[in-house]
């Protein structure tokens, strides 16, 4: 069984579970999971955990993520995407510079709705499927935090702005294309989704489903897949003493006495190292006791 995260492409039509279900059949493991969903509209990074890195998942899906997107003035749908069908549109007639003025003052905390057509749930049952029923419901709005906007392009031939967007994790982009049309008084759908980034994970090394696949049959593909400690890397490492590997081979709590070294960093969450320099864990500090705890446990079988 193969440990760890490969950085996927996941291509236009396919959606996240789409990209598990082939992943299990390309690399016959069952132990697979993906960090977040990403509409079946949109292309780009999506980081799949696979064998024990699955424990992961849930940690990378909060990390923040980043984005070009194609924000189409003057229409819209109730997908909130230029896949939906159109419900209003309405003459463009903004600057240039009302453009920008409006799309950098989302910029930092702001109070978004998710779109009915989401996964997310309200009373057990997802969103999108109430919408498919005809449904509409009432939506508590979430603070999420728009970190930086770029502006790439301004076409006001085509109504369309090209954009970078860091943002936190439970951002939907379409929905602040949406909010940005109604700001403008024109109304906005977003026309085009690409993640370039998750945390560390970038679309420069991202490999599609058949470049997978290749390297899968060509038995190249491990050199392509990240070791579990790498989603920690920004976090303080800690390699024990061998009179210690015992204690966290078992997921026992350890003091400083057991440490022989650790490096700057974060210190959140602690990367824990057998004496031999395996991975075995992330650890939290505990400060009323004095002792590191285990938070997550990677051990493989030894």
């Amino acid at each position: 069984m193969i440990n760890g995260i490969i950085n996927v492409y996941k291509e236009k039509g396919f959606t996240s579970h789409d990209v598990v279900a082939k992943l299990r059949g390309i690399l016959r493991q069952k132990k697979i999971g993906h960090t977040g969903t990403l509409d079946p509209d949109a292309e780009g990074v999506l980081p799949v955990c696979l064998g024990n890195a699955t424990k992961l998942c849930d940690m990378l899906a909060d990390r923040s993520k980043t984005y070009e997107t194609i924000l189409q003035l003057g229409i819209e749908t109730d997908t909130q995407d230029s896949s939906g069908q159109i419900c209003n549109e309405r003459p463009v007639t903004c600057t240039d510079e009302e453009i920008k003025a409006v799309i950098m003052d989302f910029v930092g905390e702001y109070q978004q709705i998710p779109p009915m057509y989401s996964a997310k749930k309200i009373n057990g049952k997802k969103l999108y499927e109430l919408a498919r029923e005809g449904k509409v419901v009432e939506r508590k709005p979430c603070q999420v935090h728009i970190y930086d906007i770029v502006i790439l392009d301004i076409d006001m031939k085509q109504h369309r702005v090209r954009m970078r967007v860091h943002c936190s994790k439970g951002t939907y982009i379409r929905t602040l294309c949406h909010d940005i049309g109604q700001r403008l008084g024109c109304g906005a759908c977003m026309a085009y989704l690409l993640r370039t980034q998750v945390s560390q994970f970038v679309l420069e090394n991202s490999l599609t489903l058949d470049q997978i696949q290749q390297l899968t049959q060509e038995d190249l593909l491990l050199p392509q897949v990240f070791p579990s400690d790498q989603a920690f890397s920004g976090y303080c490492s800690i390699t024990v003493k061998p009179e210690a590997d015992a204690l966290i081979y078992n997921g026992n709590p350890i003091r400083k006495t057991h440490v022989a070294s650790c490096t700057e960093g974060n210190k959140e969450l602690y990367r824990i190292y057998d004496s031999k320099g395996k991975f075995i864990g992330v650890y939290t500090w505990l400060e009323e006791k004095k002792q590191y705890k285990p938070y997550k446990m990677f051990l493989s079988q030894l």
